[in-house]
Order: C-alpha cells, then structure tokens, then sequence
C-alpha cells in the first residue's frame, strides 16, 4: 500500500472552516497568482523596482471589491474576515511584496477613508480605488518618530480659513512614490489632536523621494515625504477623524491582516523547505529521510499550525464583532516571532543553497525582517497586551 505524504502545511485542515465555494474561489484566486504574479516576483524583487500593470491584476481579481462591494460593479458580496484571512496568506505566498502593496493600498489607504471620511469623501475616492485607477498610500510613521508616533508627532497642521496647511515628513511609507492620494495623518496645532487629511499627487509642497538599500520588501516603493507649507482644503480632511483613536482603529484592522502575512511567510519557506528536502541528495539518500533535518520539518510545522490557530481564531472573533486591539497586538507579536524561527530554520536546512535568490527562501528570510517589525514591533504589541492581562501600563 503506497503512503500517504502530508504535503499540505494547513496539517489541522483549518481551511474546512470555510465553505466549499469559498475554498473553490480561492484555488482559482492561486492558479490566478501563480500564473501572472509569480514569474514577475523575483527579478522585481532583485531590481527594488514595482513593475507594471501588477496592480492592474489585482483589479482583475476584484481585490478590493472584495472588501468594499458596495464601490464595485463585480456584484460580489463582501467577503468574511476568514476567507480574507486566507486570501491574503495566498496574496503572500506568491510575494510579500505584492501583497504590501496591495495592504497599504486596501487596507490602510482604503480603510481609512473608508472609516474616517464622510460619505461624500467615500463615493469621491473609492470606487476609483476600488477598480486600481487611483493608488493610495498612508501617511503616519515618522523620521524620527515610530513606535512613539501617537505620542511626538511632528507633522502639523494649521488651519487657514477653509484651508489646511501641513509641514513636516514621514518615513518608510508603502506605494509612496507614485501614490495618487496619500492620507497624511498630522497634530491640528489648536487642539493638539491627531487629525486625517487626503493629498492629491502633485500637491504643491509635497515631495516623495524613494528610499534606497533596503534588504527586505525590496519590490515595495517605500518613500521619504516632505510636506513644506501643503495646502489641503477642508474637504479633503477626512471628517470622522478626532484623535489618534481613530488612527488606532485603522491599525487594528490591519494588524490582523499582518498576522496572516507573517503565517504565509512561514508556510512558503515550510513548502519550499519540504520540498526542497524530498529531492536533496547527500550521502546518498534524501536529505529528508534524517533525523535532524525531520526535526526542523516537525518544528517548522508545529510553528504553523499554532500560527493558524490564532489567525483563525481572530478572524472568526472579527466577523462576530467582538475583536479586540489587544487580540490583534498578541496575534501580530505571536506569528511575526514564530515566523522569524520557521524561516530561519529553512535558510538552515537548505544549507549554502538558502542564501541565494534561486532557491527562494533567501527572499523570504529577509522579508520577514520586515514583517517582524512593522505595524507595530513585537515589543510594542507585547506592552499592549502587557496591560490588558495586568492593568498597568510599562509604555514610557
């Protein structure tokens, strides 16, 4: 009787959860990926260039119609946190680079306007959001102010008749050299409240240079701002937005999205490494058929399957209502940590070989450098969660 091999890295079957035409959907959404996204993934990622027309086949997928229908004319309905949980975990297996910007776009760009803008702004900007025609990046980290952004923010914002006026820069943000609307979030000198405001391309004042020498993300347009004395009229200043809050609230949302992200990385460097171990032979025989290259399977696979739990767990607990920030902030410290081990012990099982972009887990491991610290570092999130288990707060 021939054995049966486990091939798949979802080992518990978590994918059952969700519906048969749902699981249909989203191996269409793969072959998809694979077929027009995968061949260009490399050879962007070595160049730090973001080629062409990508985005225009994520308006083939319906990608953020998925998420905003009522901005789309596909008909679809909007999707469950559980099936865009998986969708984003194919988005990454192909290319964590892809898939930031497809984040930052939907995600963060989108979801703030989505959430923080009238309805007015809404039907202004989304639907050509929507459909790709305008890309959107977002505004908030800072050159010198990251993790303690909420608290020293330097960029401002001073009101002049039905006029805003913004001064200041911010750092390492996603699609930002060649956005068509950016939200730059900025301190109302008046008030001293966090507040949302839409930049238009070719704003006055407003300046984008691309930031070179990055070892991770390298596909992703991160961008240096310059907002030297920008004029915003009032109607682009999204309206719902009061505080920092608001902007939390934005970041919630996503956090879980890196979660799953940080879950493909694993499963993608786990399915190479696999793989990679079936046909490597040394000592004549399989490299997979060892001990000690078995264990860093096993321990690759354990690391996944936990990381599952907890994504899925969230997503389900996000379509009934009752997530929570510090939910989300466990989520993102907990898979972006097991993550980092899982693609470090696939650089080890493929020896000399993991170092280069050929065999692909190369590009995954420095990836996650990425991953691991951004929305958020591990430390931050853990301070988070730190205080909701103990009521006392450890934030400086």
């Amino acid at each position: 009787m021939a054995r049966h091999i486990h091939t798949d890295p979802d080992f518990f079957g978590f994918a059952a959860l969700l519906s048969e035409t749902e699981r249909a959907e989203l191996a269409d959404i793969r072959a998809f990926l694979e077929r027009e996204l995968a061949p260009l993934a490399d050879e962007a990622w070595k160049k730090a260039e973001f080629p062409d027309g990508v985005f225009g086949k994520f308006a083939e997928l319906d990608l953020a119609g998925r998420s905003y229908p009522e901005y789309s004319n596909t008909g679809k309905k909007r999707r469950s946190a559980l099936f865009q949980g998986f969708l984003n975990l194919e988005l990454n297996r192909v290319d964590p680079s892809f898939a930031v910007a497809a984040g930052v776009h939907t995600g963060l760009a989108m979801g703030s306007i989505n959430g923080g803008g009238s309805q007015e702004q809404r039907d202004r900007w989304l639907p050509d959001m929507v459909a790709f025609r305008k890309i959107g990046a977002f505004g908030l980290t800072e050159p010198e102010g990251g993790s303690d952004v909420a608290g020293g923010m330097r960029t401002t914002a001073r009101r002049e008749g039905d006029t805003w006026v913004l001064d200041g820069a911010k750092r390492w943000i996603g699609n930002g050299t060649f956005a068509d609307l950016v939200v730059i979030w900025a301190r109302d000198e008046a008030d001293d409240n966090v507040k949302g405001f839409v930049v238009e391309k070719g704003t006055p004042g407003f300046t984008a240079e691309k930031i070179e020498g990055k070892i991770a993300l390298r596909t992703v347009q991160n961008a240096d701002l310059v907002l030297d004395g920008v004029r915003v009229p009032e109607e682009n200043r999204l309206q719902r937005i009061d505080s920092f809050r608001d902007t939390a609230e934005v970041l919630r949302a996503t956090r879980g999205g890196v979660a799953w992200q940080a879950l493909a990385i694993a499963v993608r460097a786990y399915e190479l490494a696999r793989q990679y171990a079936t046909e490597r032979v040394q000592f004549g025989r399989p490299i997979g058929g060892f001990q000690l290259v078995q264990d860093l399977l096993v321990k690759m696979l354990g690391n996944i399957t936990a990381m599952f739990g907890i994504v899925t767990r969230l997503a389900q607990l996000s379509d009934a209502g009752q997530d929570t920030p510090e939910q989300a902030a466990l989520a993102k410290a907990f898979t972006t940590t097991r993550m980092r081990e899982v693609v470090a012990w696939a650089r080890e099982l493929f020896g000399g070989n993991g170092i280069v972009l050929e065999y692909g887990v190369a590009k995954l491991f420095a990836d996650a450098e990425a991953v691991y610290s951004f929305e958020g570092s591990r430390e931050m999130n853990t301070l988070i969660v730190g205080k909701a288990i103990t009521g006392q707060s450890a934030f400086v």
